[in-house]
């Protein structure tokens, strides 16, 4: 059963950092595009970065210069790393494995990122 296991959310200070991890199980994980999104309350669920199987990256405007995506294929893991947070970063983020050639698009539960002003 694939799984997307999200890591190290939780409560920061606004101008702090946090990094998010995202492990991943029971999928090629090299072959997949990475991505981290979020959706804050009353808010529809945005694309905050992603990171293709060719390690090409894609930000969202808002955080550009801010976030990092990164991956080790060696531990089927992405990463996010996130400077210089805002309060309007506070959002539930979600990691997405997808490999659309094949029909995979996968979720996992989220983790809570909360910034305090």
């Amino acid at each position: 059963q694939v799984q997307l296991v999200e890591s190290g959310g939780g409560l920061v200070q606004a101008g702090g950092s946090l990094r998010l991890s995202c492990a991943a199980s029971e999928i090629i994980f090299s072959i997949y595009t990475m991505g981290w999104y979020r959706q804050a309350p009353g808010k529809q669920r945005e694309l905050v970065a992603s990171i293709t199987s060719g390690a090409r990256t894609n930000y969202a405007d808002s955080v550009k210069g801010r976030f990092t995506i990164s991956r080790d294929n060696a531990k089927n893991t992405v990463y996010l790393q996130m400077n210089s947070l805002k309060p309007e970063d506070t959002a539930v983020y979600y990691c997405n494995g997808r490999q659309l050639a094949r029909g995979y698009d996968y979720w996992g539960q989220g983790t809570q990122v909360t910034v305090s002003s």
